[in-house]
């Protein structure tokens, strides 16, 4: 991506300047992460000027934090696709959402590092992800595994889902499946901690957003 002899650019985007003086500081050191050092092109301190800063300097990577004030979550990843497709983009997280995680390795980030980890990780893969590689730290994938497992509903609650989506009762699903009403309410709670809901009307939003809900009953 870069021509003989000149360096790769990133942009530092995050809201705390010591993390981006640290961040700063290792990547231009020659021999932390490439031999001559990394150009830090620019840095930003929200998303809208992480957003301006690739637009100007179209880096080889972005180092973001998504947490910034603006950054808007995974939001920020699309626009930034759209501005500079070619340049990396890698994540510093302190966040440990499942959903947020899901989303962004769905728009393919090159890179994700969680910020509670020791910045040598990044360091020692920064290079891969500079010549076209991915890295995504064991954290993240452990996370999503455990999340894929704990989704895995028995029968008996995606029964009791489908039903209680349809409006009825803990006693009209208890007839129906030929249990007690004590038992239908313990698959509900079960559900609502599964799939992380408060709520009647988040388990509706989540279940028709991850397909739970079979339409073929009315």
């Amino acid at each position: 991506m870069t021509s003989s002899g000149s360096k790769f650019s990133v942009i530092i985007a995050d809201d705390h300047q010591i993390v981006r003086d640290g961040l700063r500081m290792a990547l231009t050191q020659p021999g932390v992460v490439e031999p001559d050092g990394i150009e830090v092109a620019g840095e930003a301190t929200n998303g809208f000027e992480a957003l301006a800063a690739v637009k100007q300097f179209k880096p080889n990577a972005l180092l973001l934090d998504i947490s910034m004030p603006l950054a808007g979550g995974a939001e920020v990843v699309t626009d930034i696709r759209r501005w500079s497709p070619d340049t990396a983009i890698v994540i510093l997280t302190g966040i440990s959402s499942p959903g947020l995680i899901a989303s962004l390795l769905d728009q393919g980030v090159e890179g994700m590092f969680s910020k509670g980890a020791s910045l040598d990780e990044l360091y020692q893969k920064l290079p891969l992800i500079l010549r076209g590689g991915r890295y995504i730290a064991a954290p993240f994938l452990e996370l999503m595994e455990s999340q894929q497992q704990s989704l895995t509903l028995t029968d008996r609650e995606r029964q009791t889902l489908n039903m209680v989506i349809s409006g009825k009762s803990n006693r009209e699903i208890a007839e129906a499946l030929s249990i007690s009403p004590k038992t239908v309410d313990k698959h509900r709670t079960s559900l609502m901690q599964k799939l992380e809901v408060h709520s009647l009307a988040e388990l509706m939003a989540y279940a028709l957003k991850h397909g739970l809900i079979d339409m073929s009953h009315g």
